[in-house]
Formats: structure tokens, sequence, C-alpha cells
């Protein structure tokens, strides 16, 4: 079966190791959508340099694609504003997924967050919130969200207390079973390898994959 990606947020955590993955995983096109051109080069793969305020130019990037994965994510500080918040990590992502499924995409992978939910009073979870309901509306053949806890692994950009708080977390890794499980932090190589191994399964309906199941289905 012939398989074309699209990857939105390809620089990031989870969308640079999703990128590897896909080209590893032998997927015939890789399409990322992204303001700077990435260093990695491969036959498979096709970096469409993207002004996503004019995102509906690039339709066409689209079509007879196989999945849509969407790892498009920023921090307030870095956006500047509450509603540059929204635009990257909410409005962006449903502006996409309105074109995917114009294209005829069957399935569409998001990167939400633990804690998810458009009722709670912390403005970062209920962004995440209304962007998992948003995407719902599409009627997707396969709609998967991932709630990940706290992502570990190289950025490019500095955020000081994610890097505490993942040192933290690390030391307390064999404390986190049970109930405890749903907060332990995660690899973002380990979301990445679950987004695709999901894709490949090629799934109807509607899911949620929550940090413990993360953990698992992101296995090598």
């Amino acid at each position: 079966m012939t398989r074309i990606a699209v990857v939105l947020g390809a620089t990031g955590l989870v969308g640079s190791a999703l990128t590897k993955d896909l080209l590893n995983g032998g997927w015939a096109e890789v399409r990322v959508l992204l303001r700077h051109p990435m260093k990695i080069r491969h036959p498979r793969l096709k970096q469409v340099i993207t002004d996503w305020e004019r995102l509906a130019e690039y339709k066409e990037q689209f079509a007879g694609a196989s999945a849509v994965f969407c790892c498009l994510g920023t921090t307030i500080k870095k956006a500047g504003s509450q509603e540059k918040f929204e635009r990257v990590d909410l409005e962006y992502p449903l502006a996409a997924a309105a074109l995917a499924k114009t294209c005829g995409v069957k399935q569409f992978l998001a990167v939400s967050s633990m804690g998810a939910n458009v009722r709670s009073r912390v403005f970062y979870s209920r962004t995440k919130g209304k962007l998992e309901n948003g995407l719902g509306v599409f009627g997707f053949q396969g709609l998967h969200l991932f709630r990940p806890s706290l992502l570990l692994g190289d950025r490019a950009e500095s955020r000081p207390g994610e890097r505490v708080a993942a040192i933290v977390m690390k030391a307390l890794d064999f404390a986190m079973v049970g109930k405890a499980a749903k907060y332990r932090a995660i690899p973002a190589a380990k979301v990445a390898r679950a987004m695709m191994n999901i894709a490949q399964a090629d799934t109807g309906g509607v899911h949620i994959y929550t940090n413990e199941v993360i953990h698992v289905i992101g296995k090598s």
C-alpha cells in the first residue's frame, strides 16, 4: 500500500522524530509544512515552506495524503500572548483539518495534552480541549488524539522550566505506577512512534490515547 504523510510541526520534538520514523518506515512520501527548512535531506521528503496565515494556498499538499499528523505547538511565552498561542495550537490545526477533509484525507492524528478539557480552568488545557472538540466535527474516518504528559527530548529553543521538570520527572519515574502512571514523563520519540503505529493500523473511529497507553503503543 502506498502511503503519503503530511506532517505539521515537523521541527518540534515530536514532529522531527515522527518525520524520521515515517521516512525509515517506508512511507512513499512525507510532506512537511514548516516555516523554515529542516537540515535533513531525503529523496522521499518534501519540504514546503509555509505561510500559516495563508494556509488555504497550500491545499494541494493535502491531496492524496493517507494521513495528516498534527504536531503543532508553542508556549504562551514564545507566542507572546494567549491569542497568538491559540493561533498556533488551535486555529492552524483546525484550518489544516478543514483542508485535509476537503481533500479526502481519511486519517488525522494530533498531539493534544494530558488534561485536555474545554471546561478546564487552565488556559492551556482548555485550548487543547477546544482543539479536540473542533477536530471531532470534521468526521474523519479515523481521528486519533494523543494526550502525552511532559515530553522528554532535546529542544532547539531553551525552556528552563520544562528542563527542570524533566529532570525531576526522570528521577521519580520509578514511582510512577498505578494511578500515577498517567503522569510519567514520556520521550517525544515514543509519542512519534505511537502516532506512526496507529496510522499504519488504519483504524476507524475517534480514539483518545492517554499517556500510559502511549507508553505502550509507542514502543519500538
